[in-house]
C-alpha cells in the first residue's frame, strides 16, 4: 500500500514493472478495509451490549435509552452524502483518517458521560463519525479496484460488518465483566486510533500502477450534489437499499427480543439461534461478491447487478413471510436466515452499482443510497413494535417487509446500467 502518490498518468496507462505487486496492494487494500468494518461494527454494537449497565448507573428508563440509539441512527444517516463527498474531494486517505479518528475520539468519550444530554450528543456524534467509512470505502475501491473486482471487494466489506456485529457480544460481554462499561470504551477506542494511523501513514490514494477503468461513468464530470437526488438510476438504487435494509435491521435489532419472548427461550438459547441469521449473511456478502464478478467477467454487465439484486430480494420476501407462519423457534430462524441471506445477496450489486454510475462521484453516490438505506433501518426499528401494537401480532411487520422485498426486486428490473467503456 506504501506507493507513492502517483502523477498525472490516465488510467489507460500501462505498467511493465513489478506485475506480482499490484495485486498483492489490492489484497492489502482490501484486507485493511475489512479490518475497518470489523472494528465498525464492534464499536457500534457495545452501546447495546452496555445498555443495562449505562440504563443502571445513569437512571436510564427504555425510552430514553431508545432515544440514544437514535441518535446515532440519525447522525450516521444525515452525514452519509457528506461523508461521501469528503472522500471524493480529498481522497480515501485523508478521509478515512479523519473519520475513523472521529468515531473513535467518541467511542472513548462514551465512557466519560454521566448524565442524558452528554450522551445524546456523544452518540449523535459518534454516528457522524460512522458514516462516511462505507461511502470512502467505496471510493477506495473505485480509485484501487478494475470493475471485475469490486464486487468481491464489496462482498468481503460488508461480511466483515456482519463478522463484527457477530463477534461483539461475546467481546463486549468479556469486557464488561472484567472492566466495566466506562473502561470497556476507553479500551475500544484503541484499535480505531491505531487503524487510523497505520492507514495515514502506509495508505495512499491510487496505486502507483494506474488501474484500468471499465465504467460507463469514465470520462464523465463529477456529479453535483445538486443532482443527485434528482438521478434516476441512483433513485432506484435508494429505493431498494431502503427496502433492504428494512428487513436487515430487523436481524440487529428485534429479532432476539423477538425470539426470547415469543418462544419462552432463555437469554443464551435465543442469543445462539440470533447469531445463525447474522452468520449467513457474512456467507452471503461472499456468494454475491463472487457471483457480481463472474458474471461481469463473463460479460453480462448489467445482469451481474440486477440477478443477485433480484434473487437476493426474492429470497428476503419469502423468507421474512415465513417467519409469520413459523411455529418453532428453529423454523422462525430459518425464515430469518433466509431472509437475511437475501438481503445481503443485494449489498454487493448496490454498491457495485453505485461505482458504476457514480464514477469520480462514487463516494457520494454510494453515501446517498447508504442515507436513504438507513432511514429504512430507522422505519424499521420502530415499525416493529409499533406494528404489533396496533394489531397485536408481529406478522403484520413481516407482511409489510415482504411486500417490500418485493418492491426492492422491482427496482432491480429497471436498473440497467449503461454497457461499460474501455
Amino acid at each position: 500500500m506504501a506507493s507513492p502518490e502517483p502523477g498525472a498518468s490516465t488510467p489507460s496507462a500501462t505498467a511493465s514493472s513489478s506485475p506480482a505487486r499490484l495485486p498483492r496492494s489490492r489484497f492489502l487494500v482490501v484486507a485493511s478495509i475489512f479490518l475497518l468494518s470489523w472494528i465498525l461494527y464492534i464499536d457500534r454494537a457495545a452501546i447495546s451490549s452496555a445498555k443495562a449497565a449505562i440504563a443502571s448507573e445513569l437512571g436510564l428508563s427504555d425510552q430514553a435509552m431508545g432515544g440514544v440509539f437514535s441518535a446515532f441512527i440519525l447522525g450516521y444517516a444525515l452525514m452519509q452524502i457528506p461523508g461521501g463527498w469528503f472522500a471524493d474531494r480529498f481522497g480515501p486517505r485523508l478521509a478515512l483518517a479523519a473519520m475513523v479518528s472521529l468515531w473513535s475520539l467518541f467511542t472513548f468519550l462514551t465512557g466519560t458521560v454521566h448524565t442524558l444530554g452528554p450522551l445524546l450528543v456523544v452518540r449523535f456524534l459518534f454516528g457522524v463519525g460512522e458514516a462516511g467509512a462505507f461511502p470512502g470505502s467505496a471510493r477506495t475501491f473505485y480509485n484501487w479496484l478494475p470493475a471485475g473486482e469490486r464486487g468481491i471487494a464489496n462482498g468481503i466489506l460488508f461480511s466483515g460488518a456482519m463478522i463484527g456485529g457477530g463477534i461483539s457480544y461475546p467481546i463486549c460481554a468479556w469486557l464488561l465483566g472484567m472492566v466495566g462499561w466506562r473502561n470497556m470504551f476507553f479500551l475500544l477506542a484503541a484499535p480505531g486510533f491505531l487503524w487510523a494511523l497505520l492507514w495515514a501513514i502506509f495508505f495512499r490514494n491510487h496505486p502507483a500502477q494506474p488501474v484500468a477503468k471499465e465504467e460507463a461513468a469514465i470520462g464523465a464530470p463529477r456529479m453535483p450534489l445538486s443532482q443527485i437526488f434528482r438521478s434516476g438510476p441512483l433513485l432506484l438504487a435508494m429505493a431498494q437499499y431502503f427496502a433492504g435494509n428494512f428487513t436487515f435491521y430487523i436481524g440487529v435489532t428485534w429479532m432476539l427480543p423477538y425470539l426470547t419472548e415469543h418462544y419462552r427461550l432463555t437469554p443464551s438459547q435465543a442469543a445462539n439461534y440470533a447469531m445463525v441469521p447474522l452468520i449467513c449473511g457474512a456467507l452471503s456478502n461472499w456468494t454475491a461478491g463472487l457471483i457480481v464478478d463472474f458474471l461481469y467477467r463473463a460479460g453480462f454487465h448489467a445482469w451481474s447487478r440486477r440477478f443477485p439484486g433480484i434473487l437476493g430480494f426474492l429470497l428476503a420476501a419469502i423468507g421474512i413471510w415465513s417467519v409469520s407462519l413459523a411455529e418453532s423457534p428453529f423454523t422462525a430462524v430459518v425464515g430469518f436466515a433466509i431472509a437475511i441471506f437475501g438481503v445481503e445477496l443485494t449489498i454487493s450489486p448496490s454498491w457495485s452499482y453505485c461505482m458504476d454510475i457514480g464514477g469520480k462521484s462514487s463516494g457520494s453516490v454510494s453515501g446517498a443510497m447508504n442515507m436513504v438505506g438507513n432511514l429504512g433501518g430507522f422505519v424499521s426499528s420502530n415499525a416493529f413494535p409499533f406494528l404489533s401494537r396496533i394489531t397485536g401480532s408481529a406478522s403484520a411487520y413481516f407482511y409489510a417487509a415482504a411486500l417490500l422485498n418485493l418492491a426492492g426486486a422491482a427496482c432491480w428490473v429497471q436498473m440497467r446500467p449503461r454497457k461499460p467503456q474501455s
